[in-house]
């Protein structure tokens, strides 16, 4: 493994003796590689953790705690953190045992800086090895979590899952943009799962369910006696969310007003309560998410464009169930599944034509309407709800309909991803561009481009 990668890790040195302390850390960083130092152990321990991205430098002979007592705390914290022990003369049947122990290596007093830089840059290979095969064993378990709960195999599920995965790690604000129904609340879940503020709170506001007169108490929150009724200090939803996700549904509900402040508040990463002159840092990764186009709203001056554009770090398109009709069998048989374990009902049996019509309905609730048809199914009170209406015109729809139709979501998706090129659209396919051309103009998809 190339020696340059160490420029990625880092070094801590444990040693009271400052000369000698100091001579380390400028051996180590004329070779590239990162490092710092503490004079005690007890020092060291505060600034490590399971994850640290580096190798641990310590004496033997500490004040307080020794190296071998800090050894064996690391090896309760990460049995995996290499730990090179320095030695006195006199003390080589120490460091031995100390290897029996768990530390990768020892150096005895008096050392070189090349020796130094050896046994170091061998225990930063051993780590970055680690500290990549644990991130790759998280990407796979986070990778599984993610085709658990967003259910699909279609190329745009798949565009879904990837993005969630690629997302999830980085502290950008979010925008996920989609119909009613489409599981934008979930996917801000996945987001919030994925990443590393997992452990902190997942506060959820839905902007067009609060009144406007309660909104910025409930965001921002407020003082004892800030207003009318206001007895006690309340923390807003902002200040809960610190150091985890705030996910703000239907964005575009909210009044114009309180945009201007959660603006503020994400630019300056801080807040006032009401009746408060005090400001409150606060550090939560925030999630928009709207059924609406924002650019849209804003240009017809509905929506700010600054805190559109303060949202749009990234976004996250969510396709309507219609334009992924091959994914509806595996949900709704797991939705079947949820609903009779729920219900406590056995699973309805097959009835013919029923995967036809579930396929052939064009679902303006998306996932959510999915869910529901499985729940009447279960309960046994599908008949008369789309899709399964007698009186809902067409009926059972022909075979060649219902392929017509997974054909054409198939095509519009292929086009939206590769931004309406013909060419990488057919090659996508596997399809001639004079074959792709024909099928657009039969499906009414639009110029081709």
């Amino acid at each position: 493994m190339s020696t340059d990668m160490t420029e990625t890790l880092q070094v801590l040195v444990v040693e009271d003796d400052p000369d000698v302390r100091l001579g380390c850390e400028q051996a180590l960083q004329l070779e590239d590689i990162a490092a710092s130092g503490v004079d005690s152990a007890e020092q060291a321990l505060r600034r490590l953790t399971r994850d640290f991205p580096g190798v641990v430098v310590s004496d033997i002979r500490l004040p307080g705690m020794d190296g071998m007592a800090l050894l064996q705390a690391l090896r309760v914290l990460d049995p995996d953190l290499p730990v090179v022990l320095i030695t006195g003369h006199g003390d080589v049947t120490l460091a031995v045992q100390a290897m029996k122990d768990g530390a990768h290596d020892f150096i005895e007093k008096p050392f070189s800086p090349e020796h130094l830089v050896e046994v170091v840059r061998r225990a930063l290979d051993k780590r970055r090895l680690v500290l990549e095969v644990r991130q790759l064993r998280a990407r796979l378990a986070n990778r599984d979590q993610l085709e658990a709960q967003l259910l699909g195999r279609s190329p745009a599920m798949v565009r879904v899952r990837q993005l969630v995965a690629d997302l999830g790690n980085s502290a950008a604000d979010i925008l996920i943009h989609g119909e009613t129904g489409t599981g934008k609340e979930l996917v801000a879940r996945c987001l919030h799962a994925a990443g590393p503020r997992r452990s902190g709170n997942f506060v959820a506001i839905n902007c067009g369910g609060l009144p406007e007169t309660l909104f910025e108490s409930e965001i921002f929150g407020h003082e004892a006696g800030a207003y009318t009724g206001a007895g006690k200090r309340r923390i807003g939803k902002i200040e809960h969310a610190s150091g985890g996700t705030l996910f703000l549904d239907e964005i575009e509900s909210m009044p114009l007003g309180m945009q201007i402040k959660l603006l503020r508040v994400l630019q300056e990463r801080s807040l006032e309560r009401l009746g408060s002159n005090a400001a409150i840092a606060v550090d939560c990764r925030v999630v928009a998410a709207t059924k609406l186009d924002l650019k849209e709203l804003s240009d017809q001056g509905r929506f700010r464009a600054d805190l559109y554009y303060r949202l749009n770090v990234a976004t996250l398109p969510l396709p309507p169930l219609r334009e992924r009709r091959e994914d509806i069998p595996l949900m709704f048989e797991h939705f079947l599944l949820q609903a009779a374990a729920r219900h406590q009902r056995p699973l309805p049996a097959d009835e013919p034509h029923r995967q036809g019509r579930l396929m052939a309905y064009d679902w303006p609730g998306n996932v959510r309407e999915l869910r529901n048809v499985a729940d009447r199914c279960v309960l046994g009170i599908e008949g008369g709800f789309p899709p399964f209406a007698t009186e809902a015109p067409p009926g059972l729809r022909p075979l060649a309909h219902t392929v017509d139709a997974f054909e054409r979501a198939l095509i519009a998706e292929a086009l939206h991803r590769n931004q309406g090129s013909l060419a990488r659209t057919a090659e996508a396919l596997g399809l001639a561009k004079t074959t792709l051309h024909d099928k657009i103009r039969k499906y009414g998809l639009g110029k081709p481009g």
